[in-house]
């Protein structure tokens, strides 16, 4: 089989689909939630912290700039993300644990169920 019929077999297979849905609403996700972070949460947190923005946080090492405070940001980030992430799965699994938690009534035995049933009762009466 040809490179190029592999590729497309596996293109087109449903699960291909879905993910690449997740990975583009996944990255919108991360831009709303970085926004979040930058814009509202970390401008918070410098005002509790006298001012402090640590984006701007960094030292020099010998002729290196170390910019820890972008990575103190992209911690909160990730943590804010899996939180968002968390709260989400655990609210699906909570709808899922009630649908399964409720019992489907039983159905209604059919007419010819019920014909049957009193058939078998007078036979076992006799």
């Amino acid at each position: 089989m040809s490179f190029l019929k592999e590729f497309k077999e596996f293109a087109i297979r449903g699960n291909v689909m879905d993910m690449a849905v997740g990975v583009i609403i996944g990255g919108a996700f991360g831009k709303i939630v970085s926004s979040l972070v930058d814009d509202i949460l970390m401008p918070l947190i410098g005002i509790a912290t006298g001012g402090v923005d640590f984006s701007r946080l960094s030292c020099m090492i010998g002729d290196a700039e170390v910019k820890y405070g972008m990575f103190l940001q992209n911690v909160i980030d990730f943590f804010i993300i899996a939180l968002c992430i968390f709260s989400m799965i655990r609210a699906m699994n909570s709808i899922a644990k009630k649908q399964k938690e409720e019992p489907a009534a039983p159905a209604e035995p059919g007419i010819e169920e019920k014909l049957l049933t009193e058939i078998r009762d007078l036979l076992k009466n006799r």
